[in-house]
């Protein structure tokens, strides 16, 4: 890879890492008995915040945070990789923990099942798992929509774009990029305690997935016709301008990529931390989405993603990246 020389990657032709990576994810996914790195980005992060925060403007005190949290976590990593022996494990490992395609289908599987056998108050409580707006007052209708709009936007986060960086920086790269996906996931939002102290992180993310985000959408096109789905296509302006109203444009690549190639509407009304929000409406409206359509986007997802992390790592291949 063009990195290992700028990212302190000691293994000269690492071609292997990224697929042998996606390989035990998708075999192995999640750590149940293991500690998973991102607790640690996260519980660096509120240190950091009780120590810095008090000590000067929130923007500038918010961004000298999240930028000591991005180097912890790609020279921690760095470290790990340079420890002799041990340093190839390492990054096989963190390459592996980089990645959730499988782990986060096999949750929104989980929640859809609950969604459609369960009480409604186990489907709200395992939705409420996967997404950061209050779920209490949602019909088993809300949940499929939540989900669908869920799982499509973390394609990219989750998965396309970690693989993306694990290929151009190497896993200190991956994880430098999963620091500011974890900062964005915790302060990215527009309420008065995160709007300034936040700043920095959620600019970081919107810059770091822009590639990334706008490959899952077109992935999610490119193997539409290799499954069942309904497949209306307003053509890519369309997409890219329903994008652009999100208040996270990365995120709403996937997301009118697959509202739109399963037929079904997203966006609408939802509580962020007791607020009620109009979120853009995107996709084909009028149609509500049903279990059948839920359980086909969650196979799509998984194919969109094997393609695209096969195509990319072609592409790097292709391109020296060695």
């Amino acid at each position: 890879m063009i990195a290992t020389g700028v990212f302190f990657f000691p293994f000269p032709s690492a071609w292997w890492l990224p697929p042998l990576a996606f390989s035990l994810e998708l075999l192995r996914p999640g750590f149940r008995r293991l500690p998973h790195p991102v607790q640690g980005i996260a519980r660096l992060a509120d240190a950091l915040e009780a120590l810095l925060r008090p000590r000067g403007p929130a923007l500038i005190m918010g961004a000298a945070a999240a930028g000591a949290v991005v180097f912890s976590a790609w020279f921690g990593v760095v470290l790990c990789l340079n420890i002799p022996y041990a340093g190839l494990l390492c990054a096989v490992y963190f390459s592996w923990a980089g990645l959730a395609l499988e782990a986060l289908l096999r949750e929104g599987r989980l929640a859809l099942d609950l969604t459609e056998q369960g009480s409604l108050a186990e489907a709200r409580t395992a939705v409420q798992m996967l997404v950061t707006r209050e779920t209490s007052a949602m019909e088993r209708t809300d949940l499929r929509r939540t989900l669908a709009e869920t799982l499509s936007e973390n394609l990219n986060d989750a998965f396309m774009a970690p693989f993306f960086w694990l290929l151009l920086a190497g896993p200190a790269g991956l994880w430098a990029y999963k620091a500011v996906s974890t900062l964005d996931s915790l302060w990215g939002y527009k309420t008065e305690r995160w709007l300034l102290f936040g700043r920095a992180a959620a600019r970081a993310d919107d810059c770091l997935a822009f590639f990334p985000a706008r490959l899952t959408a077109f992935f999610l096109y490119l193997t539409a016709p290799l499954l069942k789905t309904v497949f209306i296509w307003p053509g890519w302006r369309q997409v890219a301008r329903e994008a652009g109203r999100m208040a996270s444009p990365n995120a709403g690549w996937p997301m009118a990529a697959a509202a739109w190639l399963h037929g079904a509407g997203m966006g609408g009304p939802a509580v962020y931390h007791g607020l009620p929000v109009r979120k853009p409406l995107i996709g084909p409206q009028g149609r509500a989405w049903e279990q059948e359509d839920v359980a086909a986007l969650i196979r799509h997802l998984r194919l969109a993603g094997i393609a695209g992390a096969f195509l990319l790592w072609i592409c790097a291949l292709l391109a020296g990246w060695n």
